[in-house]
């Protein structure tokens, strides 16, 4: 069993300490389903990149702000969640923050697409 508390604060001090800013932990990996701890000082921020099929944001310490290329952003405190956008998106922490991102990285319908050659 993992102790989020205890993780968050972990990671938040590795963070301090790191050049870049970041740390992160998968802690969760199951099948298709992802769960990580990220830890950003404030105005780290985790550049646009692509969103897994399914996932979401809880903030468990601090201010993010979650950006997506279409959708605009939103920021987001601690206790709050977020369903990730089906785009391309940022993470911005506005200020120290530990975030838990869930994420699946398969769904029935990526399994049923054809692949390759077929």
């Amino acid at each position: 069993m993992d102790d989020l508390t205890a993780l968050a604060r972990d990671h938040l001090d590795r963070a301090r300490m790191e050049s870049h800013g970041r740390s992160a932990h998968l802690f969760l990996h199951d099948g298709p389903l992802r769960q990580s701890l990220i830890a950003l000082v404030t105005g780290t921020e985790l550049d646009e990149h692509n969103a897994p099929p399914a996932a979401s944001l809880q903030v468990l310490h601090g201010h993010v702000r979650l950006t997506g290329s279409e959708s605009g952003g939103c920021d987001l405190i601690a206790g709050q969640l977020q369903a990730i956008p089906h785009e391309r998106n940022s993470l911005l922490a506005v200020e120290d923050s530990v975030v838990l991102l869930t994420a699946v990285t398969a769904t029935p319908e990526c399994a049923l697409e054809p692949g390759p050659g077929t």
